[in-house]
């Protein structure tokens, strides 16, 4: 299946488009002021997949020496399944690997399944896991893959 999307990076001036898309999909949003705070923070980018003006997703990165970290990455509901995940975990991975890192790596809910589906078949393997890490009492699912 073919994926046709625009990809976009966005910086602070992005804060408030993607504290929205983040509330789209998780129960706790960041605020915007969380992600303008994120967006300032040294080596932390954010980019965007969707039509042009109308984002379906976002992922956020967080880059230090030779490794990077996928602070959150989410598709909204209603676009899900099509295919937009894979292209911005790609785009995640290319933000990473442009800034120097050398392997990615995310924490995700066990409870996640579509998630970790999305992670297992682009090549992340799970590294480690946090018992009891969410709210909801699922354990945090540690992966990571070299990039």
């Amino acid at each position: 299946m073919t994926v046709e999307s625009e990809i976009a990076v966005f910086g602070v001036e992005g804060a408030a488009l993607l504290a929205a898309l983040h509330a789209s999909s998780f129960d706790r949003p960041w605020s915007e002021t969380e992600m303008r705070d994120l967006l300032a923070s040294p080596g932390v980018s954010a980019v965007t997949v969707g039509a042009a003006g109308d984002p379906a997703g976002m992922a956020l990165v967080r880059a230090v020496a030779d490794e990077a970290e996928l602070l959150t990455i989410c598709i909204r509901p209603g676009k899900r399944s099509g295919g937009l995940g894979r292209s911005l975990l790609a785009a995640a991975e290319t933000l990473a690997r442009e800034a120097g890192a050398a392997r990615l790596f995310l924490e995700v809910s066990a409870a996640n399944a579509a998630a970790l589906g999305l992670y297992a078949a682009a090549g992340y393997e799970t590294t480690g896991r946090r018992p009891a890490y969410y709210a909801d009492g699922s354990d945090a699912v540690l992966m990571d893959k070299p990039l």
